[in-house]
């Protein structure tokens, strides 16, 4: 492709997109896990500065495409993104990865935000959750009834009521399987991430019969382009472009 692309990451999907790009294309991480430093495209770490912040970055990278491969609930980063696009006017296309969807056995409890969750977990007494960063800030509010498992990229101290395990995706079946045992847990707390990597707890969940509770994805702006297969998107992203 003959446009400069900008490609904001920081999942195993945009991974695999930047492993697939050029010398001088950009992949931009927020900084969070591992870098990696094996790419022919430049590696750029950090936040840009909110929107126009990130529009002055088109601009003055000489950057022709903007790909938004982050996270579905990076909800923020992809409405910079699209505001910062039109700034720039630069084309803004998108890697949407397909929801999980419930199958039979099942046991769904969809919530909006975290208040909701909290109180959708009253009823359990070991939750394990696996949302990410979001619960350490939370660890001083843990009922007296629960003991919280909390799995993360990071590694984080816990407390009396918590344990943080930090491990990196993806996830066997057996694996899973083994870990839901030594935890101890009675329901499991999960975004609607999609792909392959993090899908093993469900099917876990489901075999022994443990409920869900699934936050909700937010609502992502409008692209000019949107795919929902990374290979399909590189693809799109190395042929011939006018």
């Amino acid at each position: 492709m003959s446009l400069r692309i900008l490609l904001l990451g920081g999942t195993g999907d945009a991974l695999r997109i930047a492993r697939g790009l050029p010398a001088g294309h950009v992949y931009s991480l927020a900084g969070l896990g591992k870098v990696p430093d094996d790419l022919k495209c430049e590696v750029r770490i950090g936040g840009f500065g909110g929107s126009a912040g990130l529009a002055r970055y088109l601009t003055d990278a000489g950057i022709g495409l903007l790909v938004d491969a982050t996270h579905p609930y990076a909800a923020q980063i992809s409405a910079n993104a699209a505001v910062a696009s039109r700034a720039a006017q630069v084309p803004y296309w998108a890697l949407r990865r397909a929801p999980w969807q419930p199958r039979a056995g099942d046991d769904w409890r969809i919530v909006g935000d975290w208040a909701q969750l909290v109180a959708e977990l009253t009823p359990f007494a070991r939750p394990l959750f696996t949302l990410g960063r979001e619960p350490l800030a939370h660890l001083d509010e843990i009922p007296e009834h629960q003991y919280w498992t909390i799995r993360c990229l990071d590694a984080h101290p816990g407390n009396a009521r918590a344990c943080v395990v930090d491990a990196r995706g993806p996830f066997t079946l057996d694996g899973e399987r083994a870990f839901f045992a030594a935890v101890g847990a009675d329901v499991v707390v999960s975004k609607n991430s999609g792909g392959r990597a993090t899908e093993a707890k469900l099917e876990v969940a489901r075999e022994l019969g443990l409920p869900v509770v699934m936050l909700g994805r937010p609502a992502l702006p409008d692209a000019d382009r949107v795919f929902d297969d990374p290979c399909a998107l590189l693809d799109a992203l190395l042929a011939p472009y006018e």
